[in-house]
């Protein structure tokens, strides 16, 4: 029996990975073990002072879920990462985990799905590009007769969006464009809960179903993900660099920024927001 745990991966044309893992219970039983210690330490058990109930009476008392909740908490972290370098995967958001089997004594079965970033194909966007500043106005029908109106640069940037989004195709991850469509329903769910509203009412008043608010949300979600990647892409090959003087400027307005991982994430930004601008300058 093998005190290892052991993954099989499967990947789909459109970038979804699947990671099966069998994990022993040889590698589970001390994890759960520490996991019922923890629970011990708060937990309230008839006829014992809190936190002082002894193990045996804490594993009875709480309930199954919470146990492999827990149990896994500790263990998947390293399981994900060993196969993460196993595979050579490099996987662009955590993966969902879904439990298959979690029996005592037993090894356990889990899925966690996951994707990587698909590759993009810039092609000759440029030309595209250069072909719409060859017309550098926008006709603005008048009362009397139509005028030429120099574009501003707010919409010299959507045309080039509209030109990136309808020139580079990409195949996005299911599971990508889910994880950005929930992330929208949840800051949604908020702000309706602030305004004293129920999710139904809300949806009553701008005429909308749930499933014609998720399908509005999964073309947001599609053209925000194709945009980011594709100017990330177009960075990337233009060199566009960004100063830590300008990080340093935007974490002055959000000192909650200033952390490694906040910073790379605004100097990602940063970049994307040149390499619009430098595109807007051609139209």
């Amino acid at each position: 029996m093998t005190d290892k745990t052991t993954s099989v991966v499967a990947k789909e044309a459109d970038g979804t990975i699947q990671i099966s893992l069998t994990v022993p219970w040889e590698v589970l039983k001390p994890a759960r073990e520490k996991a019922l210690a923890q629970v011990a330490k708060e937990a309230v058990v008839p006829g014992f002072r809190k936190g002082k109930a002894p193990v045996g009476k804490v594993a009875e008392s709480v309930s199954k879920e919470t146990l492999i909740r827990k149990t896994l908490a500790d263990v998947l972290p390293k399981a994900i990462g060993e196969a993460v370098t196993e595979h050579k995967l490099r996987p662009a958001i955590y993966p969902r985990l879904e439990v298959l089997s979690a029996e005592e004594d037993k090894p356990w079965q889990i899925r966690a799905v996951t994707c990587e970033l698909p590759a993009v194909e810039l092609g000759n966007y440029k030309e595209a590009i250069r072909g719409a500043a060859k017309s550098k106005t926008i006709w603005t029908p008048g009362t009397g007769k139509d005028a030429p109106k120099e574009p501003s640069k707010e919409e010299k940037q959507q045309i080039v969006i509209k030109i990136l989004l309808e020139t580079v195709k990409i195949n996005i991850p299911k599971i990508l464009i889910e994880e950005e469509i929930n992330a929208r329903l949840s800051s949604l769910l908020e702000r309706i809960e602030k305004l004293g509203l129920t999710l139904e009412s809300y949806l009553g008043s701008i005429g909308k179903t749930p499933e014609g608010i998720r399908e509005d949300y999964r073309k947001q979600a599609e053209e925000t993900i194709s945009l980011d990647l594709i100017l990330n892409k177009i960075a990337e090959e233009e060199k566009v660099k960004v100063e830590e003087a300008q990080i340093d400027e935007v974490v002055k307005a959000s000192p909650s920024f200033n952390t490694p991982e906040q910073r790379r994430l605004v100097a990602s930004v940063l970049r994307r927001r040149a390499s619009l601008d430098s595109l807007a300058a051609l139209v």
